[in-house]
């Protein structure tokens, strides 16, 4: 079929040589039509990739390094508040298809340790304004009322400041009882950080007694992270390119698949996200056999 496909194309490229041809060529991939074949036909390839998807097992936890606001905003000829806007409000599309696919757990990469000390006061600010609407949103948000989803932040609370953690404490406590979905915002939150603690925390438990030695494993340290509640994730998702973790669930993800795109994170799309699941259960996992 190759040169079946590359004979055409040659004889496009000849044709289009021709004014008469050229015009109305032009005309007709700029019109409404052309726009409606694509968009058909992505909606159907879109249709059967979910298709595919559903009829496999879906993993129980993902979690998103939502990385490119800032590029994206720079590509676009806009401000970097606003990239960090649109981040905002394709969050919400992505929980919405997360309920829709049944996964019950989402966490999310939002601001690192590493971020608070290296973003200009300004940024910093226009984001812990989104993250206050942010969580103020979703403890009155209808979708996650009626699915009971529990919204929970994990991270250094010390280092946000107090409004932040008033919304923080607000979404939380409203959503408290809710045991559907978990929907987990990493705030202030370094992996590195989160281990020591859990070190020290039982090293003050050994020092005191109440801890001997050989009781000291995986599990009681996987217990006393800020995650320590929920599952490790199955797949982990980064955005925009990057092909790094940043210091994101280190413990947690040490058997998790990671898939790594492109698209920035305000431009992932619903079937971005499909891909992403396909590879993942295209994947055999060995947990270290």
């Amino acid at each position: 079929m190759g040169w079946i496909g590359r004979t055409i194309d040659r004889t496009a490229h000849w044709l289009l040589k021709w004014r008469i041809i050229r015009t109305p060529a032009r005309w007709l991939a700029n019109s409404r039509y052309a726009w409606s074949i694509i968009s058909r036909t992505d909606r159907v390839r879109m249709r059967r990739l979910k298709t595919r998807v559903m009829s496999k097992d879906l993993p129980k936890h993902i979690s998103i390094i939502m990385d490119g606001n800032r590029r994206y905003a720079e590509d676009a000829g806009l401000a970097a508040t606003l990239g960090h806007r649109a981040g905002k409000e394709k969050l919400e599309d992505v929980m919405d298809w997360v309920l829709e696919f049944g996964i019950p757990y989402l966490t999310v990469y939002a601001l690192s340790t590493e971020n608070i000390t290296s973003r200009k006061p300004e940024e910093l600010d226009t984001l812990f304004d989104l993250y206050v609407e942010g969580l103020n949103d979703l403890s009155v948000d209808p979708r996650i009322l009626e699915n009971k989803v529990k919204v929970k932040v994990a991270g250094r609370m010390d280092l946000l400041p107090e409004r932040v953690i008033k919304a923080i404490e607000n979404a939380e406590k409203k959503t408290s009882e809710h045991d559907q979905f978990v929907f987990t915002v990493c705030l202030a939150y370094g992996s590195r950080e989160e281990i020591i603690d859990a070190v020290r925390t039982i090293a003050i438990d050994h020092a005191s007694g109440k801890l001997d030695l050989d009781s000291i494993n995986e599990k009681e340290i996987s217990k006393r992270l800020w995650t320590g509640d929920m599952p490790d994730p199955d797949l982990v998702i980064r955005t925009s390119g990057e092909e790094r973790i940043s210091n994101f669930l280190l413990w947690q993800s040490a058997y998790s698949e990671y898939y790594f795109t492109d698209v920035y994170w305000p431009s992932f799309s619903k079937n971005d996200l499909l891909e992403a699941i396909e590879a993942y259960q295209y994947r055999k996992r060995r947990f270290g056999e």
